[in-house]
């Protein structure tokens, strides 16, 4: 099982990738991992309007994950 303290989020409309490394970062201008200026908007690729049950079963989700820690 994954560790509260490893989890990490990230904003959809704050996720780029590297078209040279592949990796995942934050920052529109250059790559945190290799300086790379190649970036994705993930969000022009993979935006989409939640289906409620998904909403539901994040919002639980959380919430066992915040009495757990």
């Amino acid at each position: 099982m994954t560790s509260p303290a490893m989890l990490q989020h990230m904003p959809l409309i704050s996720a780029y990738l590297c078209q040279d490394c592949n990796s995942v970062g934050n920052s529109s201008s250059q790559c945190p991992a290799c300086a790379s200026r190649a970036l994705l908007a993930l969000s022009t690729v993979l935006d989409r309007e939640p289906a409620a049950h998904a909403v539901a079963d994040r919002l639980e989700f959380v919430r066992s994950m915040a009495e757990a820690a």
